[in-house]
């Protein structure tokens, strides 16, 4: 056997170079619908490439950042065989991060790990991400395909992603803007979105030894159907609702749940009161917290219990923004108020019970 063909490469350590073009080779109809007329050039390049000579209308331009990632969400994927929720759910914990001290989603770059490179699946995941960004009004301008064999399993993979946004220096929102008697105003989420995933699966898969194919009537569908409902993208809302209404603050309700996100833009010496009586949490809320015997407290330092973002507006822009909200199909209500610190320890307070 000659030296040649018995050496070591890079396919007989696990990765595989022609298969990761393949998955390039499939993606790039699906990233080519996530743009927007700034983008510079196309898929292949070491860097994307955006316009920034955009932001010249801009007074002040302050550009934003966020990066995230979807948590174990990507187990239940892996199990399930589905791939392109994922990369909504990717987006949709970026963006908000974005929108939140209102900056408008410019575009964003993703990060995909996997023990082998199956093409078919990479470009599931980059569909959804390319579909997402058009959701969110961003354009995807590149991303990362590793090959991990050796460190993940073949069927294993994670998916990560980072997004730039821009907003006026004078319009940022945040703490400093909001005042006593300013209305909490909730957005219902489209479910567990992507956090919390952990506490989820040790009830259910662990202690309830539930199976994904699980029918549950009250969801009307598979329990796995349920776990991989997309994160609701609430970017384009948000920017909405900062055209049509004096929006002082936003809060995006992912991981530490409603109380512990919302009080990150409550200011010293004002408290905000929300009232659970004003929304019914979903069913698959209710199951985690049966099927576990999670204590309530620890659901809501966990879950977001159905709301994904919460906007805090002055009470003369309470009804229009929940007609902007509605028109957009957005379901939301007041949920509380600002009102003065006092003697509340804490930033925030979740009173009474939930509706049933």
């Amino acid at each position: 056997m000659s030296a040649e063909s018995s050496g070591a490469s890079y396919a007989a350590a696990g990765v595989d170079i022609e298969a990761g073009d393949r998955a390039v080779d499939l993606m790039k109809e699906w990233v080519k619908k996530a743009t927007r007329p700034e983008v510079v050039g196309g898929l292949g390049g070491f860097a994307g490439l955006f316009d920034a000579s955009a932001l010249k209308r801009y007074e002040r331009p302050l550009l934003a950042s966020a990066t995230d990632g979807v948590g174990t969400k990507v187990d239940i994927a892996r199990k399930m065989g589905v791939y392109d929720s994922i990369g909504h759910d990717l987006v949709g914990m970026v963006v908000d991060d974005l929108v939140v001290c209102g900056a408008e989603p410019l575009f964003m770059t993703d990060y995909i790990c996997v023990g082998k490179v199956y093409p078919e699946r990479v470009a599931a995941i980059v569909k959804g991400i390319a579909e997402g960004c058009v959701l969110a009004g961003c354009a995807l301008v590149g991303g990362e395909t590793a090959e991990h064999p050796g460190l993940l399993g073949a069927d294993e993979f994670d998916v990560a992603g980072a997004g730039t946004g821009v907003v006026e220096a004078d319009r940022v929102l945040g703490a400093d803007r909001i005042r006593t008697g300013d209305a909490v105003i909730a957005m219902a989420s489209s479910g567990l979105h992507s956090n919390g995933y952990s506490l989820v699966r040790h009830v259910l898969f662990d202690r309830a030894g539930m199976a994904l194919d699980r029918e549950v009537p009250e969801f009307g569908r598979t329990l796995g159907e349920e776990l991989l409902e997309p994160t609701k993208i609430y970017s384009l809302d948000c920017l909405a609702l900062t055209r049509t209404t004096d929006v002082h603050a936003f809060s995006h309700i992912t991981g530490g749940g409603l109380a512990n996100n919302l009080a990150r833009v409550i200011p010293d010496g004002l408290h905000a009161t929300v009232d659970r009586g004003t929304w019914t949490p979903g069913a698959v809320f209710d199951l985690v917290g049966s099927a576990g015997a999670v204590e309530r407290g620890e659901l809501e330092k966990t879950l977001n219990m159905g709301v994904g973002m919460i906007a805090v507006v002055p009470q003369d822009s309470v009804q229009a923004a929940l007609t902007t909200l509605a028109d957009r199909g957005v379901d939301a209500w007041v949920s509380g108020e600002v009102v003065d610190r006092g003697d509340h320890a804490e930033a925030v307070t979740l009173t009474g019970d939930y509706a049933s």
